[in-house]
């Protein structure tokens, strides 16, 4: 089928509904993957996905020939494409895992939805609000099964700190502080974008690489193979790297809807980068958990240390940890290291068997049992597209610091800010268009 052809009817094909393994009389059939970007993040989510005993991975895709050998010697019967729209427009497969740049990620995860593909997405899940909302719309009218890669979220550790906080351990929450402060390991090596390329490495489609953006000169050490979170046209900088990890426990205990405004009081870029550091603070419409009718959330990231004056430390700690979130309650505190477990202070009203006990949960296991049992994952898109929303207004700020941008989330845009609204949509280049993105 012409690419173009088939991008253009892809909305009717939302009707195609389950995929045979839901359909299948064989209780022996398997789950047929195909995984779109294999290497790094995406190859770590095919290979989790792929031990699933139901799991056969069919399908690969990716704009480096290199990642495609590569990923060929664990699935050596796997049919190999370049170019996602092809590899959508075969279809021969039931679900698709997609772990691409950021700014390749919307129009992949319609196109399958509307093909009847169940899709687990790397995270955020765009890097836009407006491709976040219709991301999210499309998997509601789909009926399909979705899961975002905010994999901590089926964690013992997240799980025990979002019993903690509904049990009311610390009363209503007053206020959240979080920090993400590790080495900025993916900032590119060469920031200057000289008008004249440098030669493509042999096996890499640039073109298709660029994807839905304009095309750029390659240059070395600059977008790939694992800089491009940097850039603005293609990655959401770090807040948009790690956010979505950090605020899943708050916005999903705390039952938050996508945050009404949010500010940068440091730090901010206007070049082609986004900005090294930043301090943002959100605010939420308040819940039956929350202390008032509205709640800050303050984010701190690049070096930039949170207020120690409302952060307890648990005596056992002895560091600071790098990245960690903070909950002030009306009657005390939760203080969680990133990864780590949480702890409830003051610690003498908290004794460790009052701690909630969890079994583990694998969140790559969570989403393939979701579709072979038809029940919905525990990250699926209506949970992480609110998610990704709120992270995706704190990246807004970049732009303009200093200034409260208040967002519409029914209307999905900045309702005071005409230049911060304009920048809620991107336009896609011909030949890249998908219907409604």
């Amino acid at each position: 089928m012409n690419r173009r052809l088939f991008l253009g009817r892809s909305a009717a094909a939302s009707t195609l509904g389950f995929p045979a393994i839901l359909r299948s009389a064989s209780p022996n059939s398997k789950l047929q993957v195909a995984s779109i970007g294999v290497a790094r993040m995406g190859g770590n989510t095919m290979r989790s996905v792929a031990r699933h005993e139901k799991v056969e991975i069919v399908a690969l895709c990716d704009v480096d020939r290199a990642h495609l050998e590569q990923a060929q010697k664990d699935f050596p019967a796997a049919r190999r494409f370049r170019d996602w729209r092809e590899l959508l427009a075969e279809g021969k497969f039931d679900a698709v895992t997609i772990g691409t740049p950021d700014h390749s990620h919307a129009a992949p995860a319609v196109t399958a939805l509307r093909a009847g593909k169940h899709v687990y997405l790397q995270k955020p899940m765009a890097p836009t609000l407006h491709e976040c909302r219709v991301i999210a719309q499309e998997a509601a009218k789909s009926g399909l099964v979705t899961q975002l890669g905010n994999q901590g979220r089926s964690s013992i550790e997240a799980r025990m700190t979002s019993e903690i906080l509904r049990s009311g351990a610390i009363g209503r929450v007053r206020e959240v502080i979080m920090w993400e402060n590790k080495p900025l390991s993916w900032w590119p090596k060469n920031e200057e974008l000289r008008p004249k390329a440098d030669p493509i490495p042999e096996g890499l489609d640039w073109d298709l690489w660029c994807g839905v953006r304009a095309p750029v000169p390659y240059l070395d050490k600059t977008y790939h193979p694992q800089t491009w979170r940097a850039w603005y046209d293609f990655g959401c900088g770090e807040m948009g790297d790690m956010g979505c990890h950090h605020f899943d426990t708050t916005v999903g205990a705390l039952e938050l809807k996508p945050a009404r405004r949010a500010r940068l009081v440091h730090g901010g870029s206007s070049g082609p980068l986004w900005g090294k550091s930043r301090i943002v603070e959100l605010d939420f419409a308040g819940t039956a958990y929350t202390a008032g009718e509205t709640l800050r959330v303050t984010w701190y990231d690049g070096g930039m240390e949170p207020d120690r004056s409302k952060v307890i430390m648990p005596k056992s700690l002895t560091k600071f940890p790098a990245s960690g979130t903070f909950w002030v309650g009306e009657k005390g505190g939760i203080f969680k290291p990133y990864g780590g477990r949480p702890f409830v202070l003051p610690e003498k009203s908290f004794p460790a068997e009052k701690y909630p006990r969890f079994k583990g949960q694998d969140h790559y296991f969570d989403w393939v049992d979701a579709i072979l049992e038809g029940k919905r994952s525990c990250a699926d898109f209506s949970h992480g597209g609110p998610l990704t929303e709120s992270v995706l207004l704190g990246t807004l700020t970049d732009r303009f610091p200093g200034q409260w941008l208040e967002f519409d989330a029914a209307a999905c845009r900045i309702s005071n800010h005409e230049q911060a609204n304009a920048l809620v949509r991107r336009e896609y280049r011909e030949g890249w268009k998908v219907a409604g993105l």
